[in-house]
């Protein structure tokens, strides 16, 4: 038998959702009155447009209240990963190192492309690393290389080669009109191009990245948001060492 579930608002299964949005039209009672006609063209009834507010003299924000009767079969649904592969601490990871692979790993990493945050590689590989969760450069069986922000693909392909990484980790925070997808597509066909490939574990990570569209451009795995440094280590060793023990 089916689990569905549907959204909750005020009362089990009534459907009720929040929806913002902006539309390229200027503030007032007619760009409301377009925005609520929008709504329900998507499937929703009982649309209310409950805040509006000018950006610019032709782009307006909406906040919509509205219902639908749509669910999901929760039984059917599959996780982007498997949540009951817990992640090791850091002092496991370096453990499990010396026990199965029995040298330092070597991972480089970087934002690359022209994007200039680097607030996802750094939580991942600084030192101090992000709320509670050391980086990469901490761990005692790691060599950590970050390169920081705005560098070239091929950049970080020739320092990864230089050093013999055994993974290459790409932070990618701008995606305005996919730029993500493209810059991360192109890493893959250089790698491919080269025949290297099968040298690396490539990891990508960013808001916006799931483990489904990593594996679909061709990476080995994905982190998005509520992702750490040691969930990233723990990948690597374990991946690390399958490949070895082949």
């Amino acid at each position: 038998m089916a689990h569905i579930v549907r959204p909750y608002g005020d009362t089990l299964d009534d459907g009720k959702v929040q929806l913002s949005f902006t539309l390229p039209v200027p503030h007032g009672l007619k760009a409301q009155e377009a925005a609520r006609i929008m709504v329900l063209g998507w499937g929703f009834s009982d649309c209310e447009i409950v805040h509006s507010a000018r950006i610019s003299d032709n782009f307006t924000f909406f906040v919509a209240y509205a219902k639908t009767e749509r669910g999901v079969d929760y039984d059917a649904v599959e996780a982007d990963r498997n949540e009951e592969e817990k992640s090791m601490s850091m002092d496991e990871v370096n453990e499990f190192i010396r026990a199965r692979i029995g040298r330092k790993v070597v991972v480089v990493g970087a934002c690359t492309g022209f994007d200039a945050h680097t607030v996802g590689i750094d939580a991942i590989m600084n030192m101090k690393g992000y709320n509670h969760h050391y980086g990469l450069e901490r761990y005692s069986m790691m060599e950590a290389h970050n390169l920081g922000a705005q560098v070239p693909n091929e950049r970080l392909l020739e320092y990864a080669v230089k050093v013999n990484a055994d993974a290459i980790l790409v932070s990618q925070v701008v995606t305005q009109k996919d730029t993500h997808i493209h810059n991360l597509t192109n890493l893959i066909e250089l790698l491919e191009a080269e025949g290297l490939r099968s040298k690396f574990i490539c990891i990508v990570g960013g808001p916006r990245i799931s483990n489904k569209l990593a594996v679909q451009l061709g990476y080995d795995a994905g982190f998005g948001r509520g992702t750490y440094a040691d969930d990233v280590a723990t990948f690597i060793v374990k991946k690390l060492a399958e490949r070895m023990e082949r």
